[in-house]
């Protein structure tokens, strides 16, 4: 039985990280810069560039062709590689938004490198959540003729 994943299950995964995500980085911008209100503005502008982002990154990894090896598509190790994948795609958007907001590059690299921290360690189990869930997946059964 082959199984099709939906869009509407990367679309949910998108908002479902973007909420932990968020979360992260208004406390951790909150932490770095003594001020509620810059966390609250990087964490909120983030959030439309990491959902888009965020959804890129899932639709890319679909298209890996891992069906050949069973075991490395369903393996923790498929998880560790996108964790680190996204984890470099999202720092980089944090530390760009979090220095033209603060307007200091210096801020942008502390909060960058605290979501070093503790991002991955929410993707991964927010990954792990999602691979036990089958919202969005189809199995097709294909039809055999005797």
């Amino acid at each position: 039985m082959a199984q099709k994943i939906s869009h509407k299950r990367h679309i949910a995964k998108a908002i479902t990280w973007r909420c932990v995500g968020t979360i992260d980085t208004i406390v951790l911008s909150w932490v770095m810069t003594g001020n509620p209100f810059t966390g609250l503005k990087i964490g909120f502008s983030e959030t439309i560039t990491k959902m888009l982002l965020y959804y890129a990154h899932e639709r890319v990894w679909i298209r890996v062709n891992l069906d050949k090896n069973k075991e490395l598509k369903e393996s923790r190790l498929r998880h560790i590689i996108k964790t680190i994948t996204w984890r470099l795609i999202g720092t980089i958007d944090t530390i760009l938004l979090s220095w033209l907001i603060s307007g200091d590059i210096i801020t942008g690299l502390k909060i960058g490198g605290a979501e070093l921290a503790t991002k991955p360690i929410l993707y991964y189990l927010h990954e792990r959540v999602w691979y036990r869930s089958n919202y969005g997946i189809k199995k097709e059964i294909k039809p055999t003729y005797e």
